[in-house]
């Protein structure tokens, strides 16, 4: 398991003090609605953060969670695609904001955000949090109040981020609305970057994506090593990753947990217009490490899914297996990533 997530300072003072505003209990109660309807599924008629105390123990709840996902599929992303410094995001059904805090801990560049939300709570909430931040670009983000739907104007922005959005939308809406992503993202040759639970539900609506993105003619940047067909049956398993986050005391106390952390699981994709240089292969289970074997479970470009062992006599191959993790790229990547094909400095063939 990689080390453990925590929320960024500023963000982490700011939302202990905005849920400080609301007594523990009702808190509490608004947490335990959440979970059941993560778990039973949304009413799409009634929205889910309708008031002050909904969005205080959503962000409570789920900020920490999603800010690590978020942040751990985009470093992913960044360690290939290095030569992408993005100036614009634009955050779809971005809730309190999770993924601009995410997104400006990746790439400082970001200079100008706009998250698109339907919940007027969780704008002004979103909004009380960002001004707390270091970066400029996340305490001047712009907040427009809108509908995740088919008349969701598509975005234009270097960045586009969308997370824990789809499961909310009936699967026609899923297609109309990635789809005019997966258009948007190619005409202004930016990067799309989805993120989903990681449970079976939500790794078919990221598989489903993924089609609809390679036929829109785009190059898949991560998790996965090729933009062929995904060798994963979804009667057998499914791709998802977790990051690991600490808890804080009232973090545990509204969701009534006792572990001073937990484990994010989810599913992701990336998506660009233009051809950046990616993982060989992808790490898909915790590496299985014995006495002078390390066992890798791997998503290639050539052989589909493999297990890949590696042996002490490999001598530093072997040192590296020892020090991945899953969800990592193998094998690991250099220092400095190359830059897209075709641009200036790469001479290499992207995969």
């Amino acid at each position: 398991m990689n080390a453990v997530s925590t929320l960024p300072d500023d963000l982490d003072d700011a939302l202990e003090a905005s849920l400080g505003r609301f007594p523990a209990a009702e808190l509490t109660r608004s947490v335990q609605t959440l979970i059941r309807q993560y778990r039973e599924g949304f009413d799409r008629s009634v929205p889910a953060l309708s008031s002050e105390v909904a969005v205080a123990a959503y962000a409570g709840y789920r900020m920490p969670a999603t800010y690590s996902a978020v942040r751990a599929a985009l470093r992913q992303v960044a360690l290939f695609a290095s030569g992408f410094a993005p100036r614009t995001q634009v955050d779809v059904g971005g809730g309190t904001g999770s993924a601009l805090w995410a997104a400006s801990a990746v790439w400082p560049t970001l200079r100008t955000v706009t998250v698109l939300e339907q919940s007027p709570s969780a704008i002004a909430f979103g909004q009380r949090l960002a001004g707390h931040a270091p970066a400029a670009a996340v305490r001047e983000a712009r907040w427009q109040r809108a509908f995740v739907d088919r008349s969701t104007p598509a975005p234009v922005a270097d960045l586009v981020t969308m997370s824990y959005v789809l499961g909310e939308l009936s699967p026609a809406v899923q297609e109309d609305v990635v789809g005019s992503l997966a258009s948007e993202t190619a005409r202004a040759a930016g990067m799309l970057v989805i993120v989903e639970p990681g449970t079976p539900a939500g790794y078919a609506r990221i598989a489903a994506a993924r089609q609809l993105l390679t036929k829109s003619g785009l190059h898949l940047v991560a998790p996965c090593p090729h933009d062929g067909q995904c060798p994963i049956r979804p009667d057998q398993d499914w791709c998802h990753f977790a990051v690991r986050l600490g808890r804080t005391a009232l973090h545990r106390r509204i969701k009534e947990g006792t572990l001073s952390f937990e484990d994010e699981k989810f599913s992701y994709i990336a998506a660009s217009a233009l051809p950046w240089q990616r993982a060989e292969s992808r790490i898909l289970r915790h590496p299985l490490k014995r006495k002078g074997l390390v066992t890798l479970r791997l998503c290639t470009a050539e052989d589909g899914l493999t297990d890949r062992v590696v042996s002490k006599r490999q001598g530093e191959t072997y040192r590296e297996a020892r020090d991945v993790v899953w969800g990592d790229a193998w094998p690991p990547p250099a220092d400095e990533s190359p830059s897209p094909a075709g641009q200036e400095g790469d001479s290499s063939t992207v995969s």
